[in-house]
């Protein structure tokens, strides 16, 4: 729960970054990469964590 959207619920994804050796490409890290969490507070007055996108699609409605 500490890394993932209340609202949407994404979480972290493995990412790979490819660097070119001698030619060709070597898949040399693998990481994972977590979503931009902030404390929100709800119209019920409750505090979640949620997403930047889901914060910034509840601004704009």
């Amino acid at each position: 729960m500490a890394r993932q959207c209340a609202i949407c619920g994404k979480t972290g994804m493995m990412v790979n970054n490819r660097v070119k050796l001698r030619g060709k490409f070597n898949p040399t890290i693998k990481r994972k990469q977590q979503p931009n969490l902030q404390w929100v507070k709800l119209d019920s007055g409750k505090r979640v964590k949620a997403c930047a996108k889901c914060i910034k699609a509840r601004k704009t409605q």
